[in-house]
């Protein structure tokens, strides 16, 4: 737990918890808490008229145990979202699970692309280091590791796995379990994962209170404003292989539920209880984004604060919030990027001033108004049986090049990471198989079939904003340009030039909201 926080303060005001005062083995100043929950019908046996008694419950339990100082809450069963969020160490995991691994015996990752709030989990069926699970530190956090410890903590731990909390595979009898704590704790407190993992310091957590309450004030504005950088989306990995549907509470009960989420969503909440002009950030932290399963029970239940995504700059730094916490972005790290892409922003004379809400009505309208040019938005050059893939919006021929043309009207993060994948599986396409290059010729009737086939392309991103184009890169998020970055880097391994343009939008976006 954090400095400060212990069995008295750590639980949520609305917990259901009971102490336990009939626990023999707990170690010298712990405190036990049970859920004992009643049995109840699971939502099956009525769907198919069962007689048969099976009633059903949880039981869980958590332990807090003082400790140097300290506290830890050990949990059994699903009690830890019984805690407060503000109560943990957020880094204590992860951070000692990196200090004790063996650095070549990982077996299972989870990582976060917070950028698209994309969640992976890779296992390997051996022991393996990290270059087998092909993590780009360029825009991924790691949230989990799992693995076997390094052979100085092995007479006290043998599998190890680490995010917020810490899970691990010990023998320890429950007198001994305060000193397994201690050590965690001075695990925890090294530092030698600098040595083992280095690119994990790219981006790093924030933990000065100062800094994070200005953070938090922009995150604020950001919503009172209806900024459209500002996203929710569920902090975890979902199995959308099963029913659920997402509600909000906290500010009052609410029949509404929904099947997405969208922040719009939790405005409309926000309105129906007649709170939209009263938010703050403890707001955020109290209300809930409920996940439900077909008999609306609550499985999963995460503060609107952890759900949030945004970025901003502060005092010439800039942050990333994710998972409710706030990540500061190396400055020289931000500087390598910078440097890398800036040079391939530039003007490009049939993409000057936008006057389209739609992107397809922009399209139309370069095509309408420049000859040789053709707008290709919709059409496909995937080979038979594969996802269909846009050969590009706009195409021309230009200095003995294809140049194929990529529009988005948004500096959202999600759309411009779609963009940059979209020049991209499209070149690839055509370098690489030959049935997708006869269908672009067969598009453009065989006008330039000659260049398609040398394979000489060009591809250019248009990008529709408001944002002044001198900015360059700064106009884009942090992990668009991350993303732009790796784009770059592999149309240039391709011999392929591209180039980046800022179109002027002379159309009032404000209101308008798009999906993540």
């Amino acid at each position: 737990m954090k400095d400060g926080f212990n069995a008295q303060n750590s639980l949520k005001e609305d917990h259901t918890l009971k102490e336990c005062r009939k626990a023999s083995n707990l170690p010298n100043g712990s405190v036990l808490y049970l859920s004992d929950k009643r049995p109840a019908d699971p939502w099956w046996k009525t769907y198919w008229g069962i007689s048969q008694d099976l009633r059903q419950t949880l039981k869980g339990a958590i332990v807090f145990i003082p400790v140097s100082n300290r506290c830890f809450a050990i949990t059994f069963g699903h009690t830890y979202h019984n805690l407060k969020e503000n109560s943990y160490e957020y880094d204590f995991g992860l951070r000692a699970t990196l200090n004790a691994l063996d650095p070549k015996k990982i077996k299972s990752t989870d990582v976060l692309q917070p950028e698209k709030a994309r969640r992976e989990r890779i296992q390997s069926p051996a022991n393996s280091d990290l270059t087998f699970f092909d993590i780009n530190h360029d825009e991924s956090i790691i949230k989990r590791l799992t693995g076997a410890v390094a052979d100085e903590y092995k007479d006290i731990l043998t599998n190890i796995t680490g995010a917020c909390s810490l899970r691990i595979s010990s023998k320890v009898s429950p007198e001994k379990i305060p000193d397994l704590c201690k050590r965690l704790l001075e695990t925890y407190q090294k530092d030698d994962y600098k040595n083992n993992f280095p690119d994990i310091q790219n981006i790093s957590p924030v933990k000065d209170p100062a800094i994070v309450e200005k953070l938090n004030n922009q995150l604020l504005a950001a919503f009172n404003d209806d900024a459209v950088e500002l996203v929710l989306s569920v902090p975890d990995i979902i199995d959308h292989a099963t029913s659920f549907r997402v509600k909000y509470s906290g500010a009052g009960r609410t029949d509404k539920s929904y099947d997405d989420v969208y922040i719009l969503h939790y405005r409309e909440y926000l309105n129906d209880r007649q709170q939209t002009n009263d938010v703050t950030i403890n707001t955020f932290k109290r209300h809930k984004l409920n996940i439900q399963d077909e008999n609306g029970q609550t499985i999963k239940s995460y503060s609107v604060f952890k759900c949030f995504l945004f970025d901003c700059d502060l005092n010439s730094s800039h942050y990333h919030l994710c998972e409710g916490e706030w990540y500061h972005i190396d400055a020289d790290y931000l500087d390598k990027i910078k440097n890398s892409i800036d040079t391939q922003f530039v003007e490009y004379d049939i993409l000057d001033e936008c006057y389209d809400k739609l992107e397809k009505d922009f399209n139309n309208t370069i095509e309408k108004n420049h000859d040789g040019v053709a707008c290709l938005d919709t059409k496909n050059i995937a080979p038979d049986g594969q996802t269909q893939v846009e050969p590009c919006d706009l195409l021309r021929e230009k200095d003995d090049h294809i140049h194929l043309i990529h529009i988005k009207i948004s500096t959202r993060s999600a759309a411009l990471s779609h963009l940059f994948n979209q020049g991209l599986n499209s070149v690839e396409l055509l370098r690489l198989h030959q049935e997708s290059r006869k269908k672009l010729n067969k598009l453009t009737d065989n006008q330039y079939s000659n260049l398609v086939n040398k394979g000489a392309f060009v591809v250019v991103y248009g990008v529709v904003t408001a944002k002044d184009a001198y900015g360059k890169s700064d106009n884009l998020p942090l992990f668009s340009r991350i993303s732009l970055k790796r784009t770059l880097e592999r149309l240039k391994l391709m011999g392929i030039q591209a180039h980046v343009v800022f179109i002027k939008d002379n159309v009032d976006r404000k209101k308008q909201q798009t999906r993540l």
